[in-house]
């Protein structure tokens, strides 16, 4: 009887040690990167990992994605992919900017999706570092244009959700805004100018949006750099070709984001269009169960990279 008991106790141990949990739910582009899996970059293009585009001293790098019969005495046009996650997450290497950064490289182009500045402590202050670095990567493009066989006149830069927020700054601020000349600030030689620009679903106008994290001010505190933080501050006539994509599903950043940077762009002359994805979310990339989106975003880039050199 004895032994019975212990059979029995046994086994219900180990029943109980089998009873598996529930799977959590899959990791969207904004989970922090401690819940990501590791990176498979793909095999259609060649891949250079990892480089410090922003000097030895910082840790945040890029990953140069080129085509895989690249002949670098034949230049081709680049491209800056920088990712989203709220300016507190995200990396260059998650499935969205996989994603994009292959279909765009096959396609004939160069990119450079980056890593930047993102807040990672309570208070920290990330801005405007986080606007420095995508210049530098820019910049560091345009240096290395002959190394990497990028034509240093057509470069071009596609983000998505504080992505987007950084590319369109990329697009509408210049010198005269105080980003490009900034003290200890990699290859301040270079040009940061970018010839287009692609945004998906992102903040752009964040006097219209809500506090954000990394002024570490609130609006009422701080409007004057919620108004510097806006692409739609710095709207004008020399801005270059923009293209906005945005769901009407996107219960993050709301559509009017988009709709409000293009009737303001009109206002002030600038080259905008709108795309708008039916019943799309915030987060996607170039391939949505709604709507296959390469055709629209290579056909823009192939436009204003390939099509004549930008001015």
């Amino acid at each position: 009887m004895p032994l019975l008991l212990a059979l029995a106790a046994f086994l219900c141990a180990a029943e109980t040690a089998l009873v598996v949990k529930p799977a959590a739910e899959p990791a969207s582009e904004d989970t922090p990167a401690a819940l990501k899996k590791v990176p498979v970059y793909p095999k259609t293009v060649a891949v250079l990992k990892d480089v410090a585009y922003l000097g030895g001293t910082r840790k945040d790098k890029a990953d140069i994605y080129s085509p895989l019969d690249h002949d670098k005495t034949k230049p081709l046009p680049g491209i800056i992919v920088i990712h989203g996650g709220g300016f507190n997450d995200g990396d260059k290497a998650r499935n969205r900017e996989l994603n994009i950064s292959e279909n765009l490289t096959l396609k004939g182009y160069v990119c450079m999706s980056i890593n930047y500045k993102l807040r990672r402590t309570q208070g920290q202050v990330t801005w405007p570092q986080s606007v420095y670095d995508a210049k530098a990567a820019v910049r560091y493009l345009r240096k290395e244009a002959a190394i990497l066989g990028v034509d240093p006149e057509r470069i071009g830069v596609i983000g998505c959700s504080a992505g987007c927020n950084l590319a369109m700054m990329l697009a509408t601020t210049g010198p005269a805004d105080g980003f490009d000349a900034v003290p200890g600030e990699p290859y301040q030689d270079v040009s940061a100018r970018v010839a287009c620009a692609v945004g998906f679903y992102g903040a752009v106008d964040l006097m219209n949006y809500h506090d954000m994290k990394m002024f570490a001010k609130t609006r009422e505190e701080a409007p004057e750099l919620y108004k510097k933080g806006s692409p739609i501050t710095y709207l004008s006539p020399q801005s270059p070709p923009m293209l906005l994509v945005h769901g009407t599903a996107d219960v993050t950043v709301p559509l009017s984001q988009s709709e409000t940077y293009l009737k303001v762009a009109k206002e002030k002359g600038a080259p905008c269009a709108l795309e708008v994805i039916p019943d799309a979310p915030h987060t996607f990339d170039l391939q949505p169960k709604q709507r296959d989106l390469r055709p629209l975003v290579t056909a823009f880039f192939d436009q204003h990279l390939k099509a004549k050199v930008a001015k």
